[in-house]
């Protein structure tokens, strides 16, 4: 789970389907080492790899805050932060046949983005033992997303009434 606009739109999937079918909604944010795990291991500090954990953490509840204002009250949900590459952990957690597994699709725009990204929503659907549903991000203009991005513009719901 990330909170890109894919990964909100998958989000937000995941609870109808959570809340359609009764399941537990298991949300996981996996992360690796800015640099690369090959290079942290050269040279590993581990308090850099808890505040990484962290981050992770912290994106994690504010992908709920975003896609649906809070984490639902309605469902039973678990949280993961798991350190590795995206593909191999979600595979690992939705091993049951049972399971359902959602994911976003970003669109990357232009030739750098497209060279420089690791395709989940290929590696994941080849791979994973349980259904995979790819949910696709928003079409945007290129100004709208860098936009919709700003943090100033998006405000969790407590800190945007705070103050009224």
């Amino acid at each position: 789970m990330s909170d890109s606009l894919a990964g909100l739109a998958a989000l937000r999937r995941g609870i109808q389907e959570a809340r359609a079918t009764g399941r537990t909604l298991v949300a996981v944010r996996a992360w690796e080492p800015p640099e690369g795990e090959a290079l942290y291991l050269r040279q590993p500090e581990p308090s850099w790899a808890r505040l990484w954990a962290d981050d992770a953490r912290q994106r994690l509840e504010r992908a709920f805050d975003l896609a649906a204002g809070g984490p639902p009250a309605d469902l039973r949900i678990v949280r993961r932060v798991v350190r590795g590459s995206a593909g191999p952990v979600l595979c690992s957690i939705a091993a049951s046949p049972d399971d359902l597994l959602v994911i976003g699709m970003a669109r990357p725009r232009g030739p750098f983005a497209r060279l420089h990204r690791r395709p989940v929503h290929r590696f994941v659907p080849a791979r994973a033992e349980c259904e995979v549903l790819v949910v696709a991000g928003p079409r945007l203009l290129p100004r709208e997303a860098r936009i919709l991005r700003r943090s100033d513009l998006v405000a969790p719901p407590d800190r945007a009434t705070a103050g009224r």
